[in-house]
C-alpha cells in the first residue's frame, strides 16, 4: 500500500512539473538533454536516463525539473540517499516549486533514519492547504514515524542477537523458523534457486543438528513452499502454497500430518480458509482449534489484512478480520500466535514505527478484543523491514531472520533474548507417553486437559500410536485437570496447579493406563472439597462428567466410590467426613442418571493411605476420592 501510495506521487509530481512546455531554464542544452531523458525513461532506460539529466543539470544546476525527475530515477535505482539530495536541491532552488517534493522527501528520509529532517519536511507538506485526504492521513502517518523513531532512538531496547551457527544457516538465504514447545525441533524456510523448501533440526544437549530435508510429501522441486506454523506437539503444519495445481488462488494455506516419523500429503484447507485471492502465513494456536493468517481479500481495512478461522464440527469457520486494533489501511503480515493464546506478535508498516516494516505485540484484552500494538522498539526493530518473528513457548527467547548482520550470505536465522516486557505470559508445558499397564505397548488414548475455574478444554487431541506420546502448553496463572482415556480401559486423572507458578519448568508424566478388570482403581485428582467440608467445589465437574461418560461406555462396569483422609484430627470425625465426600460424589453421578444399582459408597477415613503422613506433601496424597471396579 505504501509503495503504491509513494508511486502515485512520484507519477503526480512528473506530471505536473513536465507536461509542460516551459521549463525553469532557457538553456537549450539542458533542455535537449532533458528531453532525451525522458524519452530513456519511456523506453525504460533508466541508467541512460539517469547519464542524461546529470548533464541537463550539468549545463544548468538550477534546472529544478532535471533535479526532480533525477531524484526520481535515483528513486527507482533504490539510491534513496541521492534522491533526497537531488530534492533537497530542488527545494533550495524554489521552496515552493510542489508541495509534493516535501511528502516525497520526508518518506525517503524516514527510510534512510534520517528522521528530524523527514519531521521538518513533513510539517511543512501538511501546512499547505487543498491536499488531498489520502495525502494528508499519510503525511499524518508518516509524521508519526518521525515522533515515535527520534523518541525510540533515545531509549533502545535490550538486542544482542546470535547466530545459530552453520548447522542452521548457509550461505542461501534460510527465514521463517518456527519451533515446537519443547524446544527440541526447529523447522525453517531454505531458498535455493528461487525454490521455497522447509528444512528441520533437532535440539540435542541443547546444540542444533545438522538441518535435514523435511520431507518430499511436503516440499516440491517446481513450487515454493514457506511461511509455515507448527503445532504445538510438532504433528500439524500449517504452511503456505503458492501456485500449486490444487490451489484456489495465487497462495493457499495447507496442512500436513506427521505420523511416526514421517509427513503424509499435505492437503489445502479449502474455503472459507483459501479463496481465489491470496491467504498466507499462518500461525496455530497452541489448542490447535484458532488459525491465524493474512489475506487480501474483502472486507478488509487495507492491503493484507491479519485474520482468523476457528475449527468447528462442520470444518473452519467463517475467517474473522482482527479489527482496527491490529489492522490499519497499510500491511499487517506475519503474525505468531504465542501459546499462551492471548499474546500476538506480527510486523506492520501502519502502526508508528521506525521506517517500513516493523514487529508489534498486542495482547488479548479481558473484553476478549485485541489491544493497541505495542512497537518492540530500537534496535530490535530498524528503518528496514522488520518480519518473521517467532517465539519459544516459554517467550524468553525470539528467532528472526536477517542480511543486516554478519553470517554465512544472505538471510541467516538468529535467536535472541526478549526483553521481559515484551514476553507473553509464562506457560510450560505437558509432555507425556501413554502406554498400556500389563504390556508396557504404547498407546493412542484420548488426551483433554480442561481449565477447572471455567471447566472448558484447552486441549484436546490424541496420543500418537507409534509412540504413545503427547505435548500441550498450558498458561500459568490457572489451574488444569488432565483426563487420558482409551476405551477398554480405566481412565487416568491428574492436576497441574500453576497459580503463582513462576517457572517455566514442565512437567513430564508416564501413563501406565490400567484395563478394566475388578479391583483395579482410579483417583480422582480433580476432585476438590474445601478443608473439612464435604461440599463438591465447582472445579470439579468436568472430572465427575468424565465419570459419568465413563459409565456410559461401559454399561456392565459397577463400582465403589470410596473417600480418604489423612491421619490428622479425631478418627470419628474423619471416618463421618470421607463418608461424606464419596456420599456426595454418589448424589453428583445420581443427578447425571447412572443407576443407583451400580454404585455404593463408602469411607475409610485414615485407614488406607497410599503415602506415609509424615508430610504436608503425603498427607494431601492420603486425602483422596478413588473409584474401584467390582463388576466388570
Amino acid at each position: 500500500m505504501k509503495n503504491i501510495i509513494l508511486l502515485s506521487l512520484l507519477l503526480c509530481l512528473s506530471v505536473f512539473a513536465y507536461a509542460q512546455q516551459q521549463y525553469s531554464t532557457t538553456n537549450e542544452d539542458a533542455i535537449k538533454y532533458f528531453a532525451q531523458a525522458n524519452q530513456s525513461i519511456d523506453e525504460h532506460q533508466y541508467d541512460q536516463a539517469i547519464q542524461l539529466l546529470q548533464k541537463a543539470i550539468k549545463e544548468d544546476g538550477k534546472f529544478i525539473e532535471a533535479h526532480a525527475q533525477l531524484a526520481d530515477m535515483m528513486h527507482v535505482k533504490h539510491d534513496n540517499k541521492g534522491a533526497i539530495e537531488e530534492l533537497k536541491k530542488v527545494i533550495a532552488i524554489s521552496p515552493d516549486f510542489s508541495r509534493a517534493v516535501y511528502l516525497k522527501v520526508g518518506d525517503m528520509e524516514i527510510s534512510e533514519a534520517l528522521y528530524p529532517n523527514a519531521l521538518a519536511h513533513l510539517q511543512k507538506y501538511l501546512s499547505y492547504s487543498g491536499i488531498t485526504e489520502q495525502n494528508k492521513l499519510h503525511g499524518q502517518k508518516l509524521i508519526k514515524d518521525c515522533v515515535f523513531s527520534i523518541e525510540a532512538l533515545q531509549h533502545p531496547v535490550a538486542f544482542k542477537p546470535i547466530n545459530m551457527g552453520a548447522n542452521i544457516n548457509t550461505a542461501a538465504d534460510e527465514y521463517s523458523p518456527v519451533a515446537t514447545a519443547d524446544d527440541k525441533t526447529i523447522i525453517y524456510t531454505r531458498q535455493i534457486n528461487y525454490n521455497e523448501d522447509f528444512y528441520q533440526s533437532s535440539n540435542v544437549n541443547n546444540e542444533w543438528q545438522k538441518a535435514t530435508y523435511l520431507s518430499d510429501k511436503i516440499n516440491t522441486p517446481n513450487y515454493n513452499e514457506g511461511s509455515e506454523s507448527v503445532s504445538q506437539d510438532g504433528k500439524f503444519l500449517f504452511f503456505t502454497g503458492c501456485n500449486r495445481p490444487d490451489g484456489r488462488g495465487r497462495c493457499d494455506i495447507y496442512v500436513a500430518q506427521k505420523k511416526g516419523d514421517n509427513w503424509g500429503k499435505p492437503f489445502d484447507l479449502s474455503p472459507p480458509v483459501n479463496t481465489g485471492g491470496w491467504e498466507s502465513q499462518p500461525s496455530i494456536s497452541a489448542d490447535g482449534r484458532t488459525l491465524y493468517f493474512v489475506s487480501n481479500r474483502a472486507g478488509g481495512y487495507g492491503g493484507y489484512d491479519i485474520w482468523k478461522s476457528t475449527l468447528t464440527d462442520k470444518g473452519w469457520g467463517e475467517p474473522e478480520n482482527l479489527g482496527p486494533n491490529i489492522n490499519t489501511s497499510y500491511n499487517e503480515q506475519s503474525p505468531f500466535i504465542h501459546p499462551d493464546d492471548s499474546t500476538l506478535y506480527f510486523c506492520s508498516n501502519g502502526w508508528p514505527g521506525m521506517g517500513n516494516q516493523d514487529l508489534f505485540v498486542s495482547r488479548l484484552g479481558k473484553d476478549g478484543k485485541w489491544q493497541v500494538p505495542k512497537n518492540l522498539g530500537y534496535p530490535i526493530n530498524t528503518n528496514g523491514d522488520e518480519s518473521g518473528l517467532s517465539l519459544t513457548a516459554n517467550g524468553n527467547y525470539a528467532f528472526f531472520s536477517s542480511n543486516k548482520l554478519e553470517g554465512y550470505g544472505g538471510f541467516d536465522i538468529y535467536t535472541f533474548e526478549l526483553p521481559p516486557n515484551l514476553r507473553p505470559h509464562l506457560v510450560t508445558y505437558v509432555k507425556g507417553f501413554v502406554s498400556d499397564a500389563q504390556t508396557k505397548q504404547p498407546l493412542e488414548s484420548a488426551v483433554e486437559i480442561i481449565a477447572l475455574e471455567t471447566n472448558k478444554p484447552v486441549y484436546q487431541d490424541y496420543s500418537s500410536p507409534e509412540k504413545g506420546d503427547f505435548l500441550a502448553t498450558i498458561t500459568a496463572g490457572k489451574n488444569y485437570g488432565l483426563n487420558i482415556s482409551k476405551p477398554g480401559y480405566l481412565f487416568y486423572s491428574e492436576n497441574f496447579s500453576l497459580v503463582g507458578h513462576t517457572s517455566g519448568n514442565p512437567f513430564n508424566i508416564m501413563v501406565m493406563l490400567e484395563p478394566i478388570e475388578v479391583g483395579n482403581k482410579v483417583i480422582l485428582k480433580n476432585i476438590f472439597f474445601d478443608t473439612n467440608k464435604y461440599q463438591l467445589e465447582p472445579e470439579s465437574r468436568s472430572e465427575l462428567q468424565k465419570l459419568i461418560e465413563f459409565l456410559a461406555l461401559n454399561p456392565t462396569v459397577h463400582i465403589e466410590i470410596s473417600g480418604h483422609t489423612d491421619n490428622v484430627g479425631n478418627d470419628d470425625l474423619n471416618q463421618k467426613l470421607s463418608e461424606n465426600r464419596a456420599k456426595s460424589v454418589y448424589d453428583f453421578l445420581l443427578s447425571g442418571k447412572v443407576d443407583p444399582a451400580r454404585m455404593v459408597y463408602k469411607g475409610y477415613g485414615k485407614t488406607q493411605p497410599i503415602a506415609p503422613n509424615d508430610n504436608d506433601e503425603n498427607r494431601a496424597k492420603n486425602r483422596r476420592t478413588e473409584f474401584k471396579i467390582t463388576v466388570k
